[in-house]
């Protein structure tokens, strides 16, 4: 089985309290459509610190959702020294906080940074034809394991954060092999 690689960076969704509390009246604006169906890549952006190190300009990545995350590239971890929670999207429960920036406007959250796990994005039809299910775990180029997230529209995809595609040596637009474990 065979799919193309997307590099994510840092990045995070919030829910509209929280954006409201930094941005003030101020619309989440597109700036550029993402290959996930209805997600969006904000102008928006944020500066977080933890234990009063900071990293700066992180996008908003659009619509608001019912939970706010950050997510971190393994080296953004290490520099602020927080552990590594390697998890699935919106699995937050007993992860770190952090405190969100927008000029003077701090929001800290108790909860949700995370690493993104690396995930195989499908839709159901793709899903059925290649034979996986949601959640399954799969190998990719014998390098590395993700697993497969099924949604309504997914685009069929590599998920993996920039550090993971320097460690790999992989670029957006590649072609990748999986198969099951």
């Amino acid at each position: 089985m065979k799919t193309l690689v997307q590099i994510s960076n840092r990045h995070a969704h919030l829910t509209k309290k929280v954006y409201k509390k930094l941005f003030g009246n101020t619309n989440i604006m597109v700036k550029r459509y993402l290959n996930q169906k209805g997600e969006y890549a904000s102008f928006s952006k944020i500066d977080i610190e933890y234990n009063g190190k900071v990293i700066k300009n992180i996008t908003v990545v659009g619509p608001f959702r019912k939970y706010n995350q950050v997510e971190l590239l393994k080296s953004d971890l290490e520099y602020l020294e927080i552990d590594e929670y390697v998890r699935k999207s919106s699995d937050i429960e007993g992860t770190p906080g952090i405190t969100l920036i927008k000029n003077n406007n701090k929001v800290t959250i108790s909860q949700g940074v995370i690493r993104s796990q690396r995930h195989i994005h499908m839709n159901k039809k793709t899903a059925k034809k290649i034979g996986v299910s949601n959640n399954e775990k799969v190998v990719v180029n014998n390098l590395f394991d993700a697993y497969i997230k099924v949604s309504k529209n997914g685009y069929y995809e590599l998920h993996i954060d920039k550090d993971e595609a320097k460690e790999f040596n992989l670029s957006s637009g590649d072609e990748i092999e999986f198969k099951k474990i």
